[in-house]
């Protein structure tokens, strides 16, 4: 069998994560795996090296810099990489696409899979319509948590296959007993809080910002430290946002950017807390590299999150909640034992089995 899995960056985001370790699962299973994907930046590879059992196809795509608007840039997304991949279908038995924007890159040439890592709400014209068609086209979906097909059964009526993400919580507690690498992000960073992912309004960024200056209020020597890039879509007003509320309160939180992939198991492991306090989440990948990590998690208080996550974190529902369980966490740390035995239980190996069983259904 021959795939391609389709996605939309090179970047360290969450669906880019899941794609590069489905794949690599799937080449271990004997699969025939290609990723295409549009090469940003002069990016001709990932983030981080891939298994060389798996093709990787980066699409030139030319940055035409600030001023080209953010619909435009959408739409010729999706036409360069639909373009790029047309004359390529032929030689691949399923086609997989993993995002709205590689979907209706796919769809141009023919039918395709999608994987619904979570479902958003735009108002840009040409991505709302990207967010449907890439919805109500595709030939299958897959979820990748039950809470997350269900809102896809309730708004369109289609019933997606649920295939949870795996974790690699090997490489996690490793990150643990890396005692180098923890103590050189304890001597650059101190005591911190770590949140992973860009400054958006999905990420609930500002929601941590103001849970964050009620910590400082009573704990002025902790942190808070955000890694992560930023994702395709233009949320440079709420950064400006945050930004200028972070002065309002006096406060400068770290902001890291993207972390070397090397490093970033090391950085999870050596904070105090992870707070995740997205607004709307697929899964809770990150959350479960911490858990893997022995890192306390404090997540928003939500349904898909309590369904993967279970007993393992701590949940708040406000800014106030959300401040008052990372200062009960910095008080007295949970039982990491729990949380990594959570961790080992999603396998990358077990979501390729049930990928490869689901292609095969679908013929």
């Amino acid at each position: 069998m021959r795939v391609a899995l389709l996605t939309y960056s090179t970047k360290p985001r969450g669906g880019v994560v899941h794609t590069l370790a489905l794949a690599e699962a799937l080449a271990r299973l004997g699969v025939e795996v290609d990723v295409w994907t549009l090469g940003r930046g002069g990016d001709t590879g990932f983030f981080r090296p891939v298994d060389d059992r798996v093709g990787v196809r980066a699409v030139p795509f030319a940055d035409l810099g600030p001023d080209e608007p953010f619909g435009e840039r959408i739409a010729r997304s999706i036409d360069v990489l639909g373009t790029a991949f047309a004359p390529e279908r032929a030689a691949y038995d399923v086609v997989h696409a993993q995002d709205c924007l590689s979907t209706n890159a796919a769809l141009r040439s023919g039918p395709c899979l999608r994987t619904v890592h979570h479902l958003d709400t735009f108002t840009t014209p040409e991505l709302v319509a990207c967010h449907e068609r890439a919805i109500v086209a595709p030939s299958a979906l897959v979820c990748v948590s039950a809470a997350v097909a269900g809102e896809v059964r309730a708004g369109w009526g289609r019933e997606p296959t649920v295939i949870p993400n795996g974790v690699d919580a090997a490489r996690f507690e490793a990150g643990a007993a890396d005692q180098v690498g923890r103590l050189r992000w304890r001597r650059t960073l101190g005591h911190y809080v770590l949140a992973v992912g860009g400054i958006e309004p999905r990420k609930g960024t500002l929601d941590l910002l103001e849970a964050y200056s009620l910590l400082h209020a009573e704990r002025p020597d902790v942190r808070l430290v955000l890694a992560g890039g930023e994702t395709l879509f233009d949320y440079r007003d709420y950064r400006g946002a945050f930004e200028a509320r972070a002065a309002d309160l006096g406060l400068a939180p770290t902001i890291l950017g993207v972390v070397e992939d090397a490093a970033l198991p090391a950085l999870v492991a050596e904070a105090a807390v992870l707070p995740f306090v997205s607004t709307q989440e697929g899964f809770g990948l990150a959350a479960l590299e911490a858990l893997a990590a022995g890192t306390p998690v404090v997540a928003r208080d939500l349904p898909v999150l309590r369904e993967v996550l279970g007993d393992a974190v701590s949940y708040a529902a406000h800014p106030a909640a959300i401040a008052a369980a990372l200062d009960r966490a910095l008080d007295d740390p949970p039982d990491p034992s729990p949380g990594r035995f959570l961790a080992r239980g999603f396998s990358w190996d077990a979501a390729a089995a049930a990928h490869l069983e689901l292609y095969d259904r679908l013929g």
